[in-house]
């Protein structure tokens, strides 16, 4: 295909020597050979023809070696528009022809020179087409279109002084590849491939410079996440060294990604400069305002109280399941135990049935009243209990309403000085298919109920109430407003029913610009960067709020995706 299409070339150039006198000045040289129109279409090139001039332009511009042809872009057949200062043979080496017609500061001021002379005798099509080639708008008067491209041409005139400097590094860099054969493309890029490489090495560190400039600000955790992927980067680019550039882009982009999702963990409300081994102790929430802290229990509980002060210390826990994690979870319960010396322990969703219960019991060393509440509408659902080394004066389950009491939620004890009520109020569920449910039977049966009892003795409620009352209580607010648990009637719910009806959320009140959560869930990690939810409460009669000596989180016991709380109340 390539010998008949430069067979017809020559056919239809019957004479090359007026239009190259006219453009270049001087003799003639020799008309092409069929050879050499072969070599030059072999290059890569492609090209263009009219009766009195074939034009052949490059496909890249490295490749600036061409056959002797007359030289026409996008001219027309007597005053071709611009010319190459130099032709090299196609049998020379690369060097040889940059030295000829690639370095440019001197060449390219000359065309530039000749090209502006040539303007004023374009014809108005041959300015339109010349204009479109270089992206620049063709339409109007002969005027306005010698006009933009005069404007175009001493623009690129004074580039062409100005940026001698670089032409010269890139010329010397090109000599440096010592490329003898021009035809083949292949051993060019192989040549080619390690300056590739230390010019990505380069770019890369610059990237990484850059960035580090922009986070100085940032913690030193920060950073060190920088420096690691900018080591990635620059391996990536050194074992992509035979690889096409267009692959070696994408390993980069992966790594910038991952450095970028870095730091848009740190912009998000994440602290991530705190010890890692105390994961609770990082500040982070989505919309924080001015004058939160996290909690913190090593510097924020009180001292503890004298052994003369009588008082009784309270814990509750959202195990989420004795069952399948008996011993592991009896064995967490006998430390915590140990480490906390609780006087009761309160317990949700153990998802037990009333077969588990009794070897449960017998493990327990210290705690020899427990009382156990387990679903009988779903087995292995929900369930409450409360482990008491105190003996109750007396114990119920449920609320006395069976249309309540079938799935083990609630259990109460009453003590000498008070109510105590374990609780695990139903979720709203995916869909919050159970949300007219909870707003409109559960909290008001529930909040009725301890109003009932509260006619006697204080109340204290515990447990888990899957209600993250406020903003400050939940990581992710903005983005949670349908989820179950921090919907607005859910909300509205809790203080309808609970907070306005006289009892005190005791944390709150303790810490009120505390950010504390008790929920982390697994699902994406939420624990390790402390993205959680307050779910678990101790609300008190109002008469005895001040009786409160401490109020907590204790987020370093792990074993569910709860934290236990505590209350020390003194009678």
């Amino acid at each position: 295909m390539l010998r008949s299409l430069a067979k017809q070339v020559l056919a239809s150039q019957p004479s090359f020597a007026p239009p190259f006198a006219a453009s270049f000045g001087g003799p003639p040289p020799p008309p092409p050979t069929l050879q050499s129109m072969l070599q030059s279409l072999k290059l890569g090139l492609y090209n263009f023809i009219h009766p009195n001039s074939v034009g052949v332009i490059l496909r890249k511009p490295k490749f600036q070696v061409l056959a002797s042809v007359n030289f026409t872009i996008m001219g027309s057949k007597n005053r071709p528009f611009s010319r190459l200062s130099a032709v090299a043979k196609s049998n020379e080496p690369m060097s040889v022809a940059v030295e000829k017609g690639v370095s440019k500061e001197n060449g390219d001021k000359e065309i530039l020179v000749e090209d502006m002379e040539t303007v004023e005798k374009m014809t108005v099509p041959q300015l339109r087409v010349k204009l479109r080639s270089l992206g620049i708008p063709s339409r109007g008067t002969k005027q306005e279109l010698v006009a933009s491209l005069t404007t175009f041409l001493n623009s690129k005139l004074n580039d062409a002084g100005n940026g001698s400097v670089a032409r010269e590094d890139q010329v010397s860099s090109e000599k440096s590849l010592g490329v003898v054969d021009n035809t083949s493309k292949r051993k060019a890029r192989k040549v080619s491939s390690n300056q590739s490489d230390v010019a990505a090495s380069e770019v890369s560190s610059t990237r990484q410079t850059k960035k580090r400039v922009k986070k100085d600000n940032t913690k030193d955790t920060s950073v060190d996440i920088i420096v690691k992927q900018a080591e990635i980067t620059q391996e990536l680019s050194a074992e992509s060294n035979d690889i096409k550039g267009k692959k070696t882009v994408r390993a980069k982009r992966k790594v910038s990604a991952a450095t970028a999702s870095a730091h848009i963990e740190v912009s998000e409300g994440v602290d991530i400069s705190v010890n890692q081994d105390e994961p609770w102790t990082i500040f982070a929430h989505k919309k924080p305002k001015d004058g939160w802290i996290v909690y913190n229990p090593k510097t924020m509980r009180p001292p503890p109280l004298s052994k003369d002060t009588k008082h009784v210390k309270l814990l509750s826990w959202n195990v989420n399941g004795l069952r399948a994690l008996l011993k592991l979870k009896n064995l967490l319960i006998q430390q915590l135990a140990d480490r906390e010396d609780f006087d009761v322990l309160c317990l949700q969703e153990t998802k037990l049935q009333d077969k588990d219960v009794e070897a449960i019991k017998e493990s327990l060393s210290g705690y020899e009243n427990s009382f156990w509440t387990c679903s009988v509408a779903k087995l292995g659902y929900s369930g409450t209990a409360i482990i008491s080394r105190i003996k109750p004066l007396s114990v119920r389950y449920g609320l006395g309403i069976p249309d309540h009491d079938t799935e083990g939620r609630l259990v109460t004890v009453e003590f000498d000085n008070f109510y105590l009520l374990c609780g695990y109020v139903p979720n709203s569920g995916d869909g919050l298919r159970r949300l007219t449910y909870r707003i409109t039977e559960w909290d008001p049966s529930l909040s009725n109920y301890m109003k009932e009892l509260e006619k006697s003795k204080p109340v204290v409620l515990t447990g888990d109430l899957n209600c993250a009352h406020e903003e400050i209580d939940i990581y992710n607010p903005a983005g949670n407003k349908r989820s179950a648990g921090f919907t607005d009637e859910e909300r509205q719910s809790f203080e309808t029913n609970f907070l306005n009806k006289g009892f005190v959320d005791t944390f709150r009140k303790q810490h009120p610009g505390v950010v504390g959560y008790t929920y982390w869930g697994y699902r994406h990690g939420g624990r390790k960067t402390n993205k959680g939810w307050r779910l678990d409460y101790f609300l008190v009669s109002e008469h005895i709020a001040d009786n409160v000596h401490d109020s907590y989180i204790l987020p370093d016991v792990d074993g569910s995706d709860h934290s236990p709380i505590g209350l020390i109340l003194k009678l």
